[in-house]
């Protein structure tokens, strides 16, 4: 199936690294121009940079997700950029302090629903008065496999997952009629900076055991995800609208 993403454009946040920056890259090569957004304003400059050298249309914004005027001024800077916005995932995220539910912080919990929650809600927001005025679009969101169980010590990543799958059908109900389509992807164990700094902080045995639970017996590549990204974005996906969708290896079958 060719899929092409000619003369539209996309928006792609924690773009600066893994699943974002695979999505990115892969948004670019199917036509679309792209926005690249993260946090951290020298990856995303760099990778926006890879892509204009290679001759494809792209804009680094530097945004905190967990901001709304930030994720507002990302939205209208894509606008006026490019000229509207047909596409976007909303990819950012970031995990939790590990600790069981009666030890967590405050803070923690405050930062991770902030970006991992709120996040998704304020871009979802921002990008939703923008695709209602042209009456199109389509919206992906990362949720997590910790949207769809629960997992000891990581209740708040996986309470903020969660909350990323209720928004997600809400939303898709209010603008089914109107012609945007929100759905979002549940990806499973994905080799990727985050899996490596959790590697790195001392988890690599819990790594190692979700592993040996994943049917296909390896970790996830990036492009992976940015193949399920671009079809759900794309008119192959027409009639998909609210679902979550698992690449997982058939970890959730277990």
């Amino acid at each position: 199936m060719n899929i092409s993403f000619e003369n539209k454009v996309a928006l792609v946040t924690g773009a600066g690294s893994g699943l974002g920056l695979a999505t990115a890259r892969a948004f670019a090569a199917s036509g679309a121009s792209v926005v690249l957004a993260d946090r951290d304003e020298k990856s995303v400059q760099s990778a926006a940079d890879e892509l204009i050298a290679k001759g494809f249309a792209a804009l680094a914004v530097r945004c905190d997700v967990a901001d709304d005027t930030q994720v507002e001024q990302m939205v209208a800077q894509s606008v006026a950029t490019f000229g509207r916005l047909d596409v976007a995932y909303n990819n950012a995220g970031v995990q939790n302090v590990l600790a069981e539910t009666a030890d967590s912080s405050r803070d923690d919990y405050d930062r991770v629903m902030s970006v991992n929650l709120g996040g998704v809600w304020s871009c979802m927001k921002f990008e939703l008065q923008q695709m209602r005025k042209q009456r199109s679009g389509a919206i992906v969101n990362c949720s997590s496999l910790g949207g769809l169980v629960g997992g000891p010590e990581r209740g708040t990543y996986h309470a903020a997952k969660h909350g990323v799958l209720g928004l997600t059908k809400s939303a898709a109900l209010e603008y089914a009629a109107r012609g945007v389509r929100i759905n979002a992807i549940c990806p499973g164990l994905f080799w990727t900076p985050m899996a490596q700094q959790m590697a790195a902080s001392g988890q690599a045995e819990a790594l190692d055991a979700l592993l040996k639970a994943v049917p296909m017996g390896r970790y996830g590549r990036p492009e992976e995800i940015a193949d399920v990204v671009l079809w759900l974005c794309s008119d192959a996906a027409s009639y998909v609208t609210g679902q979550s969708i698992s690449v997982d290896g058939g970890f959730i079958m277990r």
